[in-house]
């Protein structure tokens, strides 16, 4: 009888033991994650500051481009 028992003992701290070990793969688990979705997130910001600094940039090139042509077509009437 007192072997039973402690068979079923031994049986539920082995139970017991790897609950907490699932339980604890899964807070990890949720840990990571977290940390990745945080990653993630401020990839996306860095991501969409250089987009707009791009769309900066060819904006200010459209700028120039259109005063060039501007200036060689006032040149180009000045010759005439």
């Amino acid at each position: 009888m007192k072997q039973s028992i402690y068979a079923i003992s031994c049986t539920l701290i082995c139970l017991l033991q790897a609950a907490c070990g699932v339980s604890e793969t899964a807070v990890t688990a949720a840990t990571v994650a977290k940390g990745e979705a945080a990653q993630a997130e401020q990839a996306k910001k860095q991501m969409d500051q250089i987009k707009q600094q791009i769309e900066q940039t060819n904006s200010q090139q459209m700028q120039h481009e259109e005063q060039a042509i501007d200036a060689a077509t006032a040149k180009s009437a000045d010759e005439k």
